[in-house]
């Protein structure tokens, strides 16, 4: 499977985890200057809802480590820097968070889905 391929279907994955949270997701892949946003989800909260934008890492393996520890602090700069540009075409909400979801995917097994809330 290609990289594109494999991406795509850990987004998804992740995409119906948050959906199954009760989650909209209200934009994917989406692209600026800065980056990409992988998913981008409200997340309900009592009579109100914070906007979520979500990395997405996958691996088939745990050769090269944790999906997790692959978002460096150049990679955080990045995301603030999308999410101001995704917040500044899209208007201001009230809660903003950044999130992660490391997924492994073992060939013969269900992959693993590990969601950390406030990344950066």
């Amino acid at each position: 499977m290609s990289t594109l391929v494999t991406g795509r279907y850990g987004e998804d994955l992740a995409a119906e985890y948050l959906r199954g949270l009760g989650w909209t997701i209200v934009d994917r892949n989406w692209r600026c200057g800065s980056g990409e946003l992988d998913i981008v989800a409200y997340e309900p909260v009592e009579r109100t809802h914070t906007t979520v934008f979500v990395e997405v890492k996958y691996r088939t393996g745990r050769g090269f480590g944790d999906p997790l520890e692959a978002i460096t602090a150049t990679k955080r700069r990045h995301l603030r820097a999308s999410c101001a540009q995704w917040l500044a075409e899209h208007g201001p909400t009230g809660v903003v968070r950044i999130d992660a979801i490391g997924i492994v995917g073992m060939r013969g097994s269900a992959p693993v889905l590990r969601h950390l809330r406030g990344l950066a």
